[in-house]
């Protein structure tokens, strides 16, 4: 059973990207379709938006994979590469972006979410105790009395 569902996860992990890169797009040079492969993976597809143009079935992601190609062949570093998709669909291409002043919300956004959450629940919270009525001790004529039935029920 665990040989089996091993096989399977190799399998999910594999199958996807054996299957996005068409063997049309497949580059004749080993070193620059490495180099395409190794690209394709640090840009998002953006129709998928949380899956690289390397693993990404869409229409959208294989026109990138293809100009992605096109470029390497025409002569483009792997740095220019990355700027023309960048200059064209801006940072968010990027499965890694930069930090900087446009791209703050993607760091930060989700901490920032946090800690406001938590400080809500915390200031809530002290509200709720704040409003809350003490626990009232027991006078000493109920305490008596409380004393009087213990005592007649042990005695009884």
């Amino acid at each position: 059973m665990k040989t089996l569902l091993a096989a399977l996860l190799c399998w999910a992990l594999i199958v996807p990207a054996a299957f996005a890169v068409q063997p049309d797009e497949i580059l004749a040079d080993p070193a620059l379709e490495e180099r395409a492969r190794d690209l394709s993976k640090e840009l998002r597809c953006v129709v998928c938006q949380n899956e690289a143009i390397d693993t990404s079935n869409a229409g959208m992601a294989r026109d990138m994979r293809v100009l992605l190609r096109e470029r390497l062949v025409a002569g483009d570093s792997d740095d220019q590469v990355r700027d023309f998709f960048v200059a064209r669909y801006g940072d968010y291409v990027l499965m890694n972006p930069p930090i900087k002043g446009s791209t703050y919300v993607l760091w930060f956004g989700p901490a920032i979410v946090l800690l406001l959450a938590a400080v809500f629940v915390w200031r809530a919270a002290r509200r709720h105790k704040a409003t809350a009525a003490p626990a009232a001790g027991l006078s000493a004529e109920e305490q008596a009395r409380l004393d009087r039935l213990l005592s007649d029920r042990d005695n009884g």
